[in-house]
């Protein structure tokens, strides 16, 4: 029963959540259309060459699997899933980023963004998922390809993920901008902008002002 495991497995479960077996569909908005056609993913922004791989050429990556556990902000958390795809590490060998380089948005179908720490980002256990099981990843829970971190709240583990875009600034992504937690730590129960200290609400201001100034100059 799902109450004896919590029990047995209270180690493994931060604070407020609850084990489940099934994995719950939660999409704001309608579930995107891809055309694996003209599907690519992208690295861009602080790197010194823009890097695109269409959807076959990223299948010729070499891929890996992890097994790890998810832990939603909704208070669900499913333990020992095995996730194949590229690992983080393939895109950074390919991928030349300047130093000053941060951050990362994380941009997803359909304009969708989240924002994370560049080391959050390459650490050992995040991958871009294209299996989840054995089976190849659904498109409700984000196939053919999502983001995970592991570490951090399910939110950030962007589903239909195309893009990384590197920056000198952490700037929030949407659901960060609509109410949630900057970095978003289970552990730390790290669930809503309400809980941030002042000097990260203040480090979020200061990164939303410095990306939209940029932005409007090279618009003009």
């Amino acid at each position: 029963m799902p109450q004896d495991r919590e029990k047995q497995l209270a180690d493994r479960l931060p604070p407020g959540q609850r084990l489940t077996e099934k994995w719950p569909v939660l999409t704001y908005g309608a579930t995107p259309r891809i055309d694996l056609t003209t599907w690519t993913f992208r690295c861009f922004g602080l790197v010194e060459e823009e890097v695109v791989w269409p959807w076959e050429e990223f299948l010729k990556l070499p891929r890996v699997e992890i097994v790890s556990d998810v832990h939603c902000v909704t208070h669900w958390s499913m333990l020992d899933n095995r996730w194949e795809g590229i690992h983080i590490r393939e895109i950074m060998k390919r991928v030349r980023v300047k130093p000053e380089a941060i951050a990362v948005t994380a941009h997803a179908d359909p304009d969708y963004t989240t924002n994370l720490l560049l080391e959050h980002v390459i650490d050992d256990d995040v991958l871009l998922a294209i299996k989840h099981n054995g089976r190849d990843l659904e498109a409700d829970h984000g196939g053919p390809c999502r983001l995970v971190v592991p570490k951090l709240y399910f939110w950030k583990s962007a589903k239909w993920v195309r893009a990384f875009e590197f920056l000198d600034v952490n700037a929030p992504g949407f659901w960060e901008e609509n109410g949630y937690h900057m970095h978003a730590d289970p552990w730390k129960d790290e669930r809503y902008s309400g809980q941030e200290t002042r000097a990260m609400q203040q480090m979020r201001a200061e990164a939303v002002r410095k990306l939209r100034g940029r932005r409007s100059a090279q618009e003009r």
